[in-house]
């Protein structure tokens, strides 16, 4: 039987670290699911492993994409899925780490299917968000899935921004007369492993003082430079994230550098705090404490691994 020990948890919590530890105990690889660690263009401000942590376990899936490819959450699904594969050919004991939940669970149980959507409603909803809005979208979906809605409100407020996915929401709706959600979790993927999730935690000031901590040493390796590089490409979908954003509009003359800063470290702890959220909502997650001991987390994977 294969298993994939699974590391989840807010961002600045140590699952890079704690990935490394036990992929040198098993022998085993490592596939990121950091959906933002996947640019080549985009190293400091995503916080990639540095040199001597890639070298220290073989990585897969940090910094294989440019920021021009167009790559979904359902490319990542396919290729994640061949690697392990491959990968557990070599070992029945692999793992993946990151803190972007959506790809994490594209790995765990793949997607839903959804009927066809008649190219007419698709137009009908294109031509209202050209004439409407973000509002439109919002407001429609509200009406149609209200669950839905409010499941994004509570973990996951950035996709209600995001103009192609609520299209997609939206014109699932229309076109199906069933609200969108009604359509996840219907379809069992087979996977060829057992996962083993281990999420780390801590109280949300230590969180807090972790991220403000790593957002002064991003300053510190470069991230403004790195930041200016991509300035020109600001519009590109890879781009709208959280450390990026807000020095762009630092560049584009409408904050202060000292503004900036501070608006990403208060946006990285909302994102923690939405992380968390959603990873609180698995199933069978074994939490530890970031600072647990590495020896006691291997042990409860290894009797994990005996009841199977």
């Amino acid at each position: 039987m294969n298993y994939l020990i699974t590391i989840v948890g807010p961002t600045a919590i140590g699952k890079t670290s704690l990935s490394i530890a036990l992929a040198q105990h098993f022998g085993c690889e490592i596939i990121s699911c950091d959906s933002r660690q996947f640019y080549k263009e985009m190293r400091i401000g995503t916080a990639v492993p540095s040199a001597e942590e890639l070298a220290a376990a073989p990585h897969h899936f940090i910094q294989n994409k440019s920021i021009f490819d167009s790559y979904s959450v359902g490319d990542f699904e396919k290729e994640a899925i061949n690697k392990l594969d491959e990968l557990f050919l070599k070992n029945n004991i692999q793992i993946i780490v990151g803190g972007s939940g959506l790809y994490v669970d594209a790995v765990l149980k793949g997607f839903d299917d959804f009927p066809e959507i008649d190219v007419t409603v698709r137009e009908e909803v294109s031509k209202n968000y050209d004439e409407k809005g973000i509002i439109y979208l919002q407001q429609t979906l509200e009406k149609l899935d209200n669950n839905y809605h409010r499941t994004l409100s509570e973990t996951n407020p950035q996709t209600l921004q995001n103009p192609q996915r609520m299209m997609r929401f939206v014109e699932v709706c229309l076109g199906t007369e069933k609200p969108y959600s009604s359509f996840l979790n219907q379809k069992k993927n087979h996977r060829n492993f057992t996962p083993i999730l281990i999420g780390l935690e801590a109280d949300r000031e230590i969180i807090y003082q972790r991220i403000n901590q790593r957002v002064d040493i991003m300053m510190n390796e470069g991230l403004l430079e790195e930041v200016e590089k991509l300035h020109p490409n600001k519009n590109l979908n890879a781009l709208q994230t959280v450390g990026y954003s807000e020095l762009f509009a630092y560049l584009d003359g409408k904050t202060t550098l000292e503004f900036a800063m501070e608006e990403i470290k208060k946006n990285t702890r909302r994102f923690s705090k939405r992380q968390l959220t959603w990873f609180k909502r698995v199933d069978n997650v074994i939490w530890f404490d970031y600072l647990a001991d590495r020896q006691n987390i291997i042990e409860v994977i290894n009797s994990k691994i005996k009841q199977h």
